[in-house]
């Protein structure tokens, strides 16, 4: 399978240096992001007349919340949990018990303490696990959510086969991300190299993958996809506010990632504003379930 340049651009098979793995990269830049990214540290849906971050953010977590069909007292693992925000949001609206895992220690801690100050302590628990290698007993959540991390991990079929595995009968599995929307060859690779340099310098390494690619893993593991949307265009807007928030708070983005870094990551968003311009990468929900 192709691997297309994205956040974390790479060409098949190159090592993985210990400053782009995710894990590591997100200890170091977690703490600045949310300044730049927002308190849910992902893309927003920008419906029409939306300009504030903070509210598009909120609308992709609820488009998230209808594609798992999130329902009163149901267990979820959140896999790529980040910094919890989602977590407490789903369990607080829907009494959910959920069970955020990440590989990044700066996550666990940050996602314990809002989850701590929130009073939602009793309904959260948040683990330093791999999603492709979960450790956790089959069919013991009655939802996975995958929101944004999967592009993060290389063998995409284990993260797919980690999630079927936890699923309940009936429980479904929910995920968005960035995706890619044509192939790159080598020549145009080549061509593009400074700014997918700068790219996997501001967001780690990753790949990309189609919403087709997504949905040929999760009919593989026998679940059943009902639930596609492209939200390319909705999510356009999110580079504009992620500028933005980078003029706004250059003091203290400095201040925890340095000058070059604020300067890299400001750099970044046209990069990727570019990307969703010429139809190279995009955005798209997809949600299946388990008979």
């Amino acid at each position: 399978m192709e691997e297309l340049p994205g956040p974390g651009p790479e060409i098949r098979g190159p090592p993985v240096s210990q400053s782009h793995a995710p894990a590591a990269h997100y200890d170091r830049v977690t703490a600045a992001w949310r300044y730049l990214l927002g308190e849910e540290l992902h893309y927003g849906v920008f419906d029409e007349g939306v300009t504030d971050l903070a509210v598009a953010t909120g609308e992709l977590t609820r488009r998230m919340i209808e594609g798992g069909r999130i329902e009163q007292g149901v267990s979820i693992l959140d896999v790529g949990c980040g910094t919890g925000a989602p977590a407490c949001r789903l369990a607080q609206e829907f009494g959910a018990h959920v069970t955020g895992i990440t590989t990044s220690e700066e996550g666990i801690r940050a996602a314990q303490e809002r989850a701590k100050a929130a009073g939602l302590a009793a309904q959260t628990s948040f683990e330093l696990r791999d999603g492709t290698d979960n450790g956790l007993p089959d069919a013991s959540f009655d939802r996975v959510w995958i929101l944004e991390s999967s592009h993060l991990m290389r063998r995409r079929e284990r993260l797919i086969g980690e999630a079927a595995r936890v699923l309940k009968p009936g429980g479904r599995v929910v995920l968005c991300d960035i995706t890619r929307q044509r192939p790159l060859d080598l020549a145009e690779v080549r061509r593009l190299r400074e700014p997918l340099a700068l790219l996997r310098e501001v967001f780690g390494d990753a790949r990309m993958e189609g919403l087709g690619d997504y949905r040929a893993l999760m009919e593989g593991e026998g679940l059943t996809v009902d639930h596609e949307v492209d939200l390319t265009a909705a999510t356009r807007p999110t580079f504009d506010a992620w500028q933005a928030n980078a003029d706004r708070y250059r003091t203290e983005v400095v201040e925890l990632i340095g000058e070059r870094a604020w300067t890299a990551f400001r750099d970044s968003c046209d990069v990727l504003a570019g990307f969703w311009d010429d139809g190279t990468l995009g955005y798209g929900l997809i949600a299946a379930s388990r008979p």
